[in-house]
Formats: C-alpha cells, structure tokens, sequence
C-alpha cells in the first residue's frame, strides 16, 4: 500500500507523459520549463493598450501578444454542456500560447471564425460528469491544442491556460 503512490507516480513521469508528449510532438517537460525561464526577444514589440475587447457570438475574445511569447485570449466563452438539455453551462477565459516566434495572434484573427466554431464545439462537447473528472481540464486542454493544430495545419499551439473556469 505504501509503494502504491510512488509505483503511480513513475509510470506516470517516466512511462504515459513521455508517450503523450511523443504522440502530440510536445517538447519534454524540462524544455518546455526552459523556454518559458528565457528572456523574450529584444526586437518583439510589445503591444500597448490600443487592444479592445470584441464580443459576439457566445463570447468575447480578446487577442494580445505579449512579451513572453505570441498569445491569444478567449474571454467569457459560454457554451451549453452535452447531455444538459440547456440546463447547464460552462463559462471560461483562456489563453492560447504559440510556438516559438511565429504569429499567432495574426493567424487567429485572420480565422477568427473558424477557430471560434472549434472552440465552441469542444467545449460544447463536454459533458458534466466530463467535467467533474479529475484532471479534466488538463484533458480540455489537450483537446483545444489538438483541434486548434489540426485546423491550422501545423503545429502552431503550444498550450491553454485558463484564466476563468465556471459551471453552472
């Protein structure tokens, strides 16, 4: 019973991630911890305050680029959850992460559409007891960059974090 935690936790770390990350072509961990600690790029400029909030649709999306790294954000997505009949909804805020210095916020509102109608059918998708699962949102999370990379093509989304998560 003791060794149970520590047995879960190696094939977890040494055994389902590296398999994982292989399969989603992620870099491991440890690079992916790096890149995030490295100082962004003298020559990317920073975006001022002139970004405003759009809304429509099932949400407001609002797109940045930060210094860090191209972003983009979805504010206040609302979509019905599966099997509810109405009854129920998830509201959230998310940001999309890219991939090294390319522009991901240019190519997300150049298919705003799109890449909208994507994130509303996967999170549309969802069912409550989805939700209530653990680890669920690492799931969704997985889920978004795996649609928002194959509608795009290429390997464009690094990550999703979510900054709201609501279900009522």
């Amino acid at each position: 019973m003791i060794l149970a935690p520590a047995a879960t936790f190696g094939v977890a770390e040494f055994v389902l991630l590296p398999r994982l990350q292989a399969k989603l072509a992620l870099p491991p961990a440890d690079a992916h911890a790096k890149a995030e600690a490295a100082p962004a790029a003298a020559d990317e400029p920073e975006e001022g305050a002139a970004d405003k909030e759009e809304k429509g649709g099932h949400g407001g999306k609002e797109g940045k680029e930060a210094a860090g790294g191209p972003n983009y954000e979805f504010s206040n997505v609302v979509v019905n959850l599966a099997g509810t009949m109405g009854t129920r909804y998830l509201k959230t805020s998310f940001i999309v992460t890219g991939v090294g210095g390319k522009n991901l916020r240019g190519t997300f509102e150049g298919q705003k559409a799109k890449l909208t109608d994507i994130t509303l059918n996967v999170l549309s998708s969802l069912t409550l007891a989805d939700l209530e699962e653990p680890g669920s949102k690492n799931v969704l999370r997985e889920k978004l960059v795996a649609a928002y990379n194959q509608a795009l093509g290429k390997r464009l989304v690094e990550q999703v974090y979510f900054s709201d998560f609501v279900i009522q």
